[in-house]
């Protein structure tokens, strides 16, 4: 399958549907990510591609920031985030590539599951480098996609037991910048100092089989996006495979977990004069 055919398996655009698939692992991860930056009150900040606001909404609970504007490319996720998160957040549509922020102009720009879906991530790294002060925060964090998210990893592995083209969409395959060598590549090469990578792991529960797969239902994301194109048949068999790859506990629930790396730097104060 050509990159063209798996992109638009990409698309995010409905909140209701995000949030039952990710969002609510998102928020455990935002809850463990934003005490890890170290940030005082009263900044200014940035969440660059917003979503539905699931980390904007922890920067405001914990961190009592001046202002936090959240940026998506998704008029429905601003929408979602709108509706969903309180005064000093605001939100506006733009593009992670081209930030309507001038030099300089907030004191922290973070991110959330974004990094992997952007054509260019060192474009994006760039452009939040430019919009923070000197000493300013650059964080983001991105699903282990490869070895921590297990209930997309069995999925994958479910897909290609019924559908060997399925392994084309694997997330593991396609992303590898989610892996910590290659985050702290990416945020050294964008110039930024004191870089961290650490892995923040969140339980994910599931009261039971239809709570995991329904949301693969929804033809939003790259799995759910893969599901949709199949016919009922073939969707069948992929669920009743995916079922027997499952850890089911008695009460019929699954417990797994949900792994995801963060990464951190500081724009330097005095600029390098060999960058």
């Amino acid at each position: 399958m050509r990159e063209r055919e798996r992109q638009r398996f990409d698309t995010w655009v409905a909140g209701d549907a995000y949030e039952r698939y990710m969002g609510r692992w998102s928020r455990l991860v935002a809850q463990e990510f934003v005490p890890w930056l170290g940030c005082g009150d009263g900044l200014r900040w940035l969440d660059v591609g917003c979503g539905t606001g699931v980390l904007t909404a922890t920067v405001v609970a914990r961190c009592r920031p001046r202002a936090v504007v959240g940026l998506d490319r998704s008029a429905g996720f601003v929408v979602s985030a709108r509706a969903a998160v309180r005064a000093p957040a605001s939100f506006v549509v733009a593009d992670a590539l081209a930030l309507p922020v001038r030099d300089g102009g907030c004191d922290a720009a973070v991110s959330a599951l974004v990094l992997n879906f952007l054509p260019a991530p060192d474009a994006a790294t760039a452009e939040a480098v430019r919009v923070v002060r000197p000493g300013g925060l650059v964080a983001a964090y991105v699903w282990d996609y490869a070895q921590g998210m297990p209930f997309l990893r069995r999925f994958w592995d479910a897909a290609a037991a019924v559908d060997p083209s399925a392994t084309s969409l694997d997330e593991g395959r396609r992303f590898p910048l989610c892996r910590p060598g290659r985050l702290r590549a990416l945020w050294e090469g964008a110039g930024l100092a004191d870089v961290v990578v650490a892995p923040v792991e969140v339980p994910a529960v599931f009261a039971g089989f239809a709570d995991l797969w329904e949301p693969f239902l929804s033809g939003q994301g790259p799995a759910p996006g893969y599901v949709a194109a199949l016919a009922p048949a073939t969707r069948d068999r992929v669920r009743d495979t995916l079922r027997q790859m499952l850890p089911v506990q008695p009460d019929g629930s699954i417990a797994l977990t949900a792994r995801a790396w963060a990464v951190k730097g500081r724009r330097p104060a005095h600029p390098d004069p060999a960058l």
